[in-house]
């Protein structure tokens, strides 16, 4: 299932995001600032208890979360979301995988992982601003589900057909939220129209 934030504030803070001539420092703080707008959406259904609390005035019930969440970048590009949902829930752990694609088989291959014990019986956010093939977002969830993971939702900034087809048929229980689902894939496997290169345009090393 992937699920489009269409809020206005996304849309527009979307369009400056995808605009070539927007410098790496803004590009940064717009990932930030659509993410937190995603990850609300992401997160409205997560696990919460009732509690009472005293105000000035008089005792009120209330909800809390009660659940572990894992935020989860995929180096290096998903570094560039973490800050977004740490402001949304600063109490959040955080694992990370390292992927990169093969250049024989296209196949992604796994160089870092680190996840933090509350991955079982917690909710794990996976997080990547583009997904295009969704070769490396399977990756992602395998790597997760073997080591216990069961509740897992993925948010990135732009997708397309494709990364959501592979994604779904491999996954089907796990949900996508995105602020764009693009037309299509070129041949260089970008999103068209995309945002280009996402990692280089967040950290400024595209030549």
């Amino acid at each position: 299932m992937a699920e489009l934030i269409d809020h206005p504030c996304v849309q527009h803070k979307l369009a400056i995001i995808r605009d070539v001539n927007t410098g790496h420092k803004r590009f940064r703080e717009l990932a930030t600032e659509i993410t937190k707008f995603i990850c609300y959406e992401a997160l409205k259904n997560i696990k919460t208890k009732e509690v009472t609390v005293q105000t000035p005035v008089a005792e009120a019930t209330c909800q809390k979360i009660d659940t572990d969440l894992v935020v989860v970048p995929i180096l290096r590009a998903g570094i560039g979301m973490l800050e977004g949902i740490l402001e949304l829930v600063p109490t959040a752990r955080v694992g990370f995988v390292g992927l990169y694609r093969d250049e024989e088989t296209k196949q992604p291959v796994t160089y870092y992982e680190r996840f933090p014990p509350q991955i079982k019986g917690g909710t794990c956010i996976i997080i990547d601003p583009m997904i295009a093939t969704g070769g490396s977002t399977v990756a992602a969830i395998d790597k997760l589900k073997k080591n216990g993971a069961g509740n897992i939702v993925v948010v990135c900034i732009v997708t397309c057909p494709e990364g959501i087809e592979l994604v779904e048929t491999e996954h089907p229980d796990v949900p996508i939220y995105a602020a764009a689902i693009d037309k299509k894939l070129n041949e260089k496997k970008y999103s068209v129209p995309g945002v280009g290169d996402a990692g280089d345009r967040l950290f400024g090393t595209s030549h």
